[in-house]
């Protein structure tokens, strides 16, 4: 309760800030898009979509949050209309139905240590540093210990796989966990001197596409749009990933980024790719069950999971209409 109290206080904190970094003043006709981060590779794909969506007569602002409770409450409070993150949490507890229509991407983060550790189970009692209270990592990490019987050590929290990164070449954590691409950097750079423990397979959502089921359903047309358009990206991305390359709009966000970020990510999406981090049906049914049986696991849903139902947590239509 009191991690719910602060984030709405800096979530009021923010707003003037965040409204200034808006594409563009508000206007009812307009999709406001609530990103978890800035602009970055792993959102060229998204970017990608968001041109494709243009073209079909999408009108859309988005805005980057710091992180994803911000990004959660801004929809939850109507600021924003559809919004980046996995809130099961607020989910249930929120009186606003909030849905998720589209997976974004999967839970494909990779523990990734000194070489004090050389499995999972070395882990037990062993600090650990993680992204955020509540987000994907802090799930995983929950669900580690349920899964192995085991209990880590003291949790500190980092946002960004790239920034835990540093801190374990810094030598200020011995294990972390953190996203692919972070892991085949550090792999490639210094793999002799670090280990990625083997993990159990994990099909549960990382990033979903949620909002708000009457303003959904009272704006279907331009979310039928959107999710057919992420649906074409996610589908063309598994036949070429180069095509997010060669889509990538040298004037939009993810053009403006530095030269050797555009120069991977080629790299980039075809690792994700061959990494199963992207589905190319857009999650539907089979990741809203992984969802609940994850998240459940993870604690942030409560109840036993035979009492969740799919419809209470995704609004499946626009996925199944794009998908005929």
């Amino acid at each position: 309760m009191n991690r719910i109290f602060k984030a709405a206080i800096a979530f009021c904190l923010a707003v003037p800030f965040i409204t200034m970094m808006t594409v563009s003043s508000a206007q009812a006709d307009k999709i406001r898009i609530a990103l978890a981060e800035t602009p970055s590779d792993e959102l060229a794909a998204f970017f990608v979509a968001l041109d494709r969506a243009k073209a079909n007569g999408l009108d859309y602002e988005w805005t980057a949050f710091s992180d994803e409770e911000l990004a959660i409450q801004a929809v939850l409070s109507g600021q924003m209309d559809i919004g980046f993150g996995t809130p099961y949490a607020a989910m249930q507890r929120s009186r606003a139905p909030i849905r998720i229509v589209f997976q974004l991407s999967k839970l494909k983060f990779f523990p990734v240590t000194s070489k004090k550790y050389s499995k999972l189970e070395d882990l037990n009692g062993e600090p650990i540093m993680l992204h955020s209270r509540g987000g994907g990592t802090d799930s995983i990490a929950n669900v580690i210990e349920d899964k192995l019987n085991m209990k880590f050590g003291k949790r500190s929290y980092v946002p960004g796989s790239s920034n835990r990164i540093a801190a374990l070449i810094a030598g200020q954590t011995d294990a972390t966990i953190v996203d692919l691409s972070n892991k085949n950097k550090l792999m490639k750079l210094q793999g002799d001197k670090f280990n990625v423990l083997p993990m159990f397979e994990v099909d549960a959502s990382d990033e979903a596409l949620f909002g708000n089921l009457d303003w959904i359903k009272a704006n279907e047309k331009d979310v039928d749009v959107f999710v057919k358009a992420l649906l074409s990206v996610w589908r063309d991305m598994h036949k070429d990933p180069t095509i997010i390359s060669r889509e990538t709009n040298p004037d939009g966000p993810i053009g403006q980024l530095p030269k050797e970020i555009l120069d991977s990510l080629d790299g980039f999406y075809a690792d994700a790719v061959a990494g199963g981090l992207y589905d190319p049906n857009g999650g539907g049914r089979k990741a809203a069950q992984a969802d609940m049986e994850w998240y459940s696991a993870a604690g942030q849903l409560t109840g036993g999971l035979a009492s969740l139902k799919i419809e209470d947590f995704w609004y499946l239509k626009p996925l199944d209409d794009a998908s005929k």
